[in-house]
């Protein structure tokens, strides 16, 4: 085999795709001007107020929302046009960002308004997330997904080093409220983008889910798939002390290195710098290194930086500590990002990526407002050192809670039940539905079998069943009996159309080789 046919995609490759590189660029500039508003918010709050959790709160207004409004945007962008969704939001947008620059021009944005309307903003960005995310493998090939991951985070780490810049520059020649303005226009530019934008029409089989059932759907999937709960634990391992960075690099520049806001803006460019070099290196480094090791060079990267910015004072020492900061950055949240989209199936992609950002969110929001309070109480030093101890803890857990390898997992929707016929004629929101299928077993290989199950009773759980169980027969030997129960008749046909992936059909196959001849299935009504 030759080398290029084993050379890793380029980090560039997405690019050539001409819809997804028009997107990438739209939401490169929304991204931007997101950072824009960000630095204008807390330096304005820098200026008018001598609290450090009042400065550290405005990353918290801003990824609040996305907690608490991640999963229902999820079931929105699952259910609905995820084209004329972002739309809507990107104009919904506009108008707040509208607002905002008028008050701030006239004079009249003190920081509780200014901390409202920056939390009104975060949930925009809460119901755009989930959306574009699910979006991203109907663009680019299965291959480009990790780099196309990666493009990502450049998007939002090149925002961090051009937002601030140019945010400093502003702010000190024109002042807050020009950079408010232009952060509006961003949102315009993205509408326009997306509004120009013509998909592939989709063929929709089955009418879109009801919201409720939808929003509780995607709760169970993931509460019943270990891998993503996996991916979760170390999303938030990683991002609780890493919040750390972003949350008090504004009182480094300000109180340890004296720099104003042109100082401030250079110190994101390096971690910017920094994460855009991560994203053109991670091919090579995911070819060489397992993303176990990745997390693990990143968290100690991480702990040195933080003990760095706590101890030194010179802005030249703390620049080339924050670049590979943004290299290990990037490193973490595309792999994880990458992770979460590669195991997602296609029906319920847009609710797991969203409790992804729930977590990614929540841990920063948790994480900004704990280290501010710190900082406030004992000193931003101190804070810093115990964010890195944090941190050290963190990449520890590595042992006991890595990453799992996916690679090998069939994700493609599997439609492998056979149709149910029944006598009775139920309707969509009949229910619930009490399922059980009887198997033979042979005396030995019961033990085998009831292992088996496991795997089995997962994937029930998580494409619609609210309850299982695994029973034996008492009256015939060698006889078990499995029972789950879904919430409606609608719900147990998208098991059989289209929910299932896989590898929940190896993993029945495997229960099912260890029988003693064919299974037979009910399908019991509530009486009532």
């Amino acid at each position: 085999m030759s080398a290029s046919a084993t050379a890793p995609p380029s980090a560039w490759a997405p690019l050539r795709i001409a819809a997804y590189r028009s997107l990438w660029l739209a939401l490169l500039a929304s991204n931007i001007g997101t950072w824009m508003q960000t630095v204008g918010a807390q330096w304005l709050l820098v200026e008018h107020s001598g609290s450090d959790t009042l400065v550290a709160v405005v990353q918290t207004a801003s990824t609040l929302p996305i907690v608490l409004l991640a999963l229902p945007s999820g079931a929105l962008a699952d259910t609905l046009d995820r084209r004329q969704l972002l739309i809507g939001v990107q104009c919904f947008l506009a108008g707040v960002g509208a607002v905002l620059t008028v008050l701030t021009l006239a004079g009249h944005m003190p920081p509780a308004l200014l901390l409202t309307l920056t939390f009104v903003l975060g949930a925009g960005q809460a119901l755009t997330a989930p959306a574009w995310q699910a979006l991203i493998p109907d663009l680019v090939p299965r291959s480009q997904l990790a780099n196309a991951s990666a493009l990502g985070a450049v998007s939002m780490n090149l925002a961090r080093a051009v937002g601030p810049a140019v945010a400093g520059v502003l702010i000190a020649r024109s002042g807050v409220g020009v950079v408010f303005a232009l952060n509006a226009l961003t949102f315009v530019f993205f509408a326009v983008v997306l509004w120009r934008w013509r998909p592939p029409t989709a063929d929709y089989a089955d009418a879109p889910e009801r919201f409720t059932a939808a929003v509780r759907a995607g709760g169970r999937y993931v509460r019943h798939s270990p891998v993503v709960r996996r991916i979760l634990l170390r999303a938030a391992l990683f991002l609780v002390p890493g919040s750390a960075l972003w949350a008090l690099l504004p009182l480094v520049a300000s109180r340890r290195l004296g720099l104003g806001s042109g100082g401030y803006g250079v110190l994101l460019a390096a971690v910017g710098a920094g994460a855009v070099a991560g994203a053109l290196l991670l091919p090579r480094l995911r070819a060489r290194w397992s993303v176990n090791r990745l997390l693990l060079v990143a968290g100690v990267v991480f702990t040195v930086v933080f003990v760095v910015l706590a101890l030194v004072r010179s802005e030249a020492v703390a620049v080339l500590a924050l670049l590979p900061a943004g290299l290990a950055w990037v490193l973490v949240l595309s792999n994880i990002n990458a992770a979460m989209q590669l195991f997602l199936p296609n029906w319920v992609r847009a609710r797991g990526l969203a409790i992804y950002q729930m977590v990614f969110a929540g841990a920063q929001a948790a994480g900004a407002l704990a280290w501010g309070a710190l900082s406030d109480a004992v000193g931003l030093v101190v804070a810093y050192l115990v964010a890195a101890a944090v941190m050290a803890a963190g990449v520890l857990t590595l042992r006991r809670w890595p990453m799992r390898d996916t690679a090998g997992m069939n994700r493609d929707p599997a439609v492998f039940w056979p149709e149910p016929h029944l006598v009775l004629e139920p309707t969509d929101h009949d229910g619930p539905i009490l399922v059980t299928v009887s198997y033979p077993v042979a005396a030995a290989n019961e033990e085998a079998f009831v292992a088996a199950m496991e795997p089995v009773r997962l994937g029930r759980l998580r494409t619609g069943a609210v309850r299982w169980g695994l029973f034996r027969d008492g009256e015939e030997p060698g006889r078990f009996v499995e029972a789950y129960l879904v919430p409606s008749w609608d719900e147990h046909l998208r098991q059989h159309s289209g929910r299932l992936t896989g590898v929940d059909r190896e993993a029945e196959e495997r229960a099912l080789s260890l029988t003693d001849g064919p299974s037979r299935a009910t399908h019991l009504f509530s009486a009532r």
